[in-house]
């Protein structure tokens, strides 16, 4: 910030005539003799020429580079003022969200600014350029959370969470350098870092320049800051609109008032969270009362990645995942297999995957990190745990986007955790997803279902080829043929650019459209192959994708599906209505998704009547392929 330069009057002086210094935006201002002078408007007057001049002097206006072109200087001063004017005009009325990013927006009047000039222009000097240069910081915070919640809306589809987000940057540090590489990552950081500085530096020299012409043409400034207030009541008052837009604007109090009511939320949601996480209807549940209606099953449950309702409602998608969808249904009809489907709500859309993996296990709706810190760390029995607890299950969890230590395979109560570094993957990376959903598939096989043991298995898989950005993305070749998987180093290179996909929100539909197919494809193929008379699968969409591919405001169900061999097995959801095949209808029934593990294990629990022994009922073991 320039610094100001106190113009000194001659000694023993009882009457003077006091010019103020040329300001970069018109002639001088001639105080009379005998006027009071406001020394800050002179200071600062004086401080803002010094600074134009000495850029080229080092400080010395005599002969300096302002002296010798007058005009350009002139010229100079009024742009940059001008400048300043919108970056602060823009700031105030920046909505924080992109499709609010319209013209009209910005042809409002700002009640933000109008009390901000009142109030500079009342305080005395000292207070005045404090309060300016909290402004200038305030008002860049405020412009750098609009900015992160923009993004948020066009990935998460909600805000930004001041208290609980942060976090969600190193994945997002993770995903860059998944998808770009690591030089790609650490530049993207280092320029988010600079335009960060740069934003709150001339942010706050923005208001302080503009702060400076409020003092030296005060008179005007308070005309028009009466004039302004006067229009803007009017304005709200009356409705008036321009575009579709109220004209009296109150941007920044609204939108730091709904900061401030979501930071108060997230503090008090930490209390009444921990109460609700420690009320577990099934804690205390006999092991041997345990999923009796599941005893001798092999259990699967798998995740995709982004499978949400807009893959099979919207036109732009719906024929060509629907066929899949039938395709499937008959396919597995023919392998001896029925299956039934309906909607759940997800509490997450465009991302958080893990989220929605906890809400369905845990029986919790899990929103937001915090949540997911307090469950995962608490003694509630998430609905994998449930199998390993009741002493009947082998259990295991094949976790391809995991790539560094995963305490969380406790909670779940997974005795082994394959994750990336542990398939056996030689292939290449497609873009953020590491490993194929077929090669996942087949690692599975590979590693437990095909091995024989002395208990059933239970499995948790996260299938991760439809994850954005959807290119390039993998086609499906014959299980004999996957190897170590370098055989997808050919597939890779004849894929698409992520880079040159996401320049088209047309083809970003149609690239998340194909890694749909390609993961249902790899599923139902696998139970093709290697399902048996004792596998039972329940798969599922963790979230719906980003707004991109869903457009604004879309639900947040997501399909899921129960595939069985044995009639028993879905006799025992007759009550819940499900629609016959893989595909639900319109009409189907939607659970939010934090119901589904009592729902299960309910349905799959000693039902009314039945003896220990025929709750124990099932074959005792299993064997390999």
């Amino acid at each position: 910030m320039p610094h100001s330069t106190r113009l000194s009057q001659p000694p023993n002086t009882k009457k003077a005539t006091t010019t103020a210094a040329p300001p970069p935006d018109g002639p001088p201002e001639q105080v009379p003799d005998g006027a009071p002078v406001d020394e800050c408007a002179v200071d600062e007057a004086a401080a803002d020429t010094a600074s134009e001049t000495s850029g080229s002097t080092g400080g010395d206006a005599v002969g300096g580079w302002r002296d010798r072109n007058p005009a350009v200087a002139r010229a100079v001063g009024r742009t940059v003022t001008a400048l300043a004017a919108v970056l602060v005009l823009s700031a105030l009325l920046l909505p924080n969200q992109l499709t609010r990013l319209t013209p009209g927006e910005f042809l409002r009047i700002p009640v933000e600014g109008i009390f901000g000039a009142a109030l500079l222009l009342l305080l005395p000097p000292k207070a005045r350029r404090v309060a300016a240069v909290v402004a200038g910081v305030g008002l860049g915070l405020r412009t750098l959370l609009n900015c992160l919640d923009m993004g948020f809306y066009s990935v998460l589809a909600r805000p930004f969470d001041p208290v609980l987000d942060w976090i969600l940057f190193d994945d997002a540090e993770s995903f860059l350098k998944d998808s770009i590489g690591q030089a790609g990552a650490i530049g993207a950081v280092l320029g988010v870092v600079l335009l960060v500085l740069a934003l709150l530096v001339l942010m706050t020299l923005a208001v302080v320049r503009l702060t400076r012409l409020l003092v030296r043409h005060s008179a005007v400034a308070t005309r028009t800051t009466l004039v302004l207030g006067t229009a803007w009541i009017t304005c709200a008052a009356l409705g008036v609109q321009l575009a579709g837009v109220p004209v009296a604007a109150a941007n920044t109090a609204d939108l730091v008032q709904d900061s401030a009511e979501r930071l108060r939320a997230s503090l008090a949601d930490q209390q009444v969270f921990a109460k609700e996480a420690h009320v577990d209807a099934f804690r205390d549940t006999p092991p041997d009362q345990l999923l009796t209606g599941l005893r001798g099953k092999d259990v699967i449950f798998t995740f995709i990645e982004s499978y949400g309702r807009s893959a099979i409602a919207d036109p732009a998608m719906a024929s060509q995942v629907d066929a899949v969808l039938k395709d499937g249904t008959k396919r597995l009809r023919k392998a001896g297999f029925a299956s039934r489907s309906a909607w759940l709500t997800s509490p997450t859309a465009g991302g958080g995957s893990w989220l929605a993996h906890s809400t369905f296990m845990s029986g919790l709706w899990i929103k937001n990190q915090q949540r997911y810190r307090t469950v995962t760390s608490s003694d509630r029995m998430p609905l994998t745990d449930a199998f390993k607890r009741s002493g009947a299950w082998r259990t295991a969890g094949i976790m391809p986007g995991v790539t560094r230590s995963w305490p969380e395979g406790k909670f779940y109560g997974l005795d082994h955790v394959y994750d990336t570094h542990h398939l056996g993957y030689k292939g290449p990376q497609f873009s953020w997803s590491r490993v194929p959903d077929q090669y996942s598939l087949s690692a599975f096989e590979r590693l437990e279902h095909g091995k024989r043991h002395d208990k059933p298995l239970m499995s948790e898989i996260i299938l991760v080829s439809s994850h954005n950005p959807w290119a390039p993305i993998p086609k499906m070749i014959g299980w004999d043929e996957l190897g170590d998987g370098s055989v997808y180093d050919a597939i890779k290179k004849a894929g698409k650019d992520p880079k040159e996909v996401w320049k088209d929100p047309a083809q970003v539909r149609n690239e998340y459209r194909r890694a749909i197919q390609y993961s249902l494809h790899s599923l139902i193929s696998y139970m093709e192959k290697y399902g048996n008379k004792n596998t039972v699968l329940v798969f599922l969409g963790d979230h719906q994708p980003v707004p991109t591919v869903t457009g604004e405001n879309a639900s947040r169900d997501v399909p899921v599906a129960l595939v069985a061999h044995d009639p028993a097995v879905l006799d025992r959801i007759s009550g819940w209505n499900w629609q016959n095949g893989l595909k639900p209808g319109p009409k189907t029934p939607v659970w939010r998704m934090d119901t589904f593990r009592d729902r299960f294990l309910t349905a799959f629990g000693p039902r009314p009547g039945e003896t220990k022994e025929e709750a124990k009922g099932g074959t005792p073991g299993r064997s390999g392929h």
